[in-house]
């Protein structure tokens, strides 16, 4: 994933792959509620610090096989969307991809060059190369639902990508992910979605 133009083989769509050296992210606090919450989200309003939640519900878990795709295809410099298909035509698990799994996937593939045109924007002092690769597929998927998926609230698919840098990336991550969605969430209606 890159700023340069993209080179019709990479992970995502038509974009290249980048490095992922460790980085510190500045803190920031996690959104303490929201409306609209899921299920997934109202188990992890009663939770105590430090304790983490599962990862429950149908629309968490579509995200999570996103994410885990979209990580799959930028570790192994393959392209998103051919993956996605070949895992429709031969899943490689005993349940089917979700609709809203394939949705995200065809969804960041469409709008590839707006959200990480948008990612590296509003990435204060980190280049979308830089991040780690749960962080860049996880802002992939919560910048598609923030700009282009109305039926998502803002405020849920910035916690729940949060939720997932909680349980996968490092621990930095939770809060860069936090504050880099809820820019692109204030931001969104300034932002040309083509």
């Amino acid at each position: 994933m890159s700023a340069n133009p993209p080179t019709g083989d990479g992970p995502v769509g038509d974009a290249g792959v980048g490095e992922t050296p460790a980085r510190e992210a500045p803190a920031r606090e996690a959104p303490s509620g929201s409306p609209g919450r899921d299920d997934a989200d109202r188990q992890r309003a009663g939770r105590r610090g430090g304790e983490r939640a599962p990862l429950t519900g149908s629309r968490t878990k579509a995200r999570r096989a996103a994410l885990d795709l979209l990580f799959e295809a930028d570790q192994r410099g393959l392209n998103a969307d051919r993956l996605l298909t070949e895992r429709l035509a031969a899943p490689v698990t005993e349940a089917p991809l979700r609709d809203y799994t394939v949705q995200i996937v065809r969804g960041v593939v469409q709008h590839w060059r707006t959200i990480d045109e948008a990612l590296g924007t509003y990435s204060q002092g980190w280049s979308v190369e830089r991040m780690p690769a749960v962080d860049r597929a996880l802002l992939l998927v919560g910048t598609w639902e923030i700009l282009f998926n109305d039926d998502v609230p803002d405020a849920v698919a910035t916690q729940q990508a949060v939720e997932l840098a909680t349980a996968l990336s490092t621990d930095e991550s939770p809060s860069f992910v936090n504050g880099l969605l809820s820019r692109i969430a204030e931001v969104k209606d300034t932002i040309d979605r083509g």
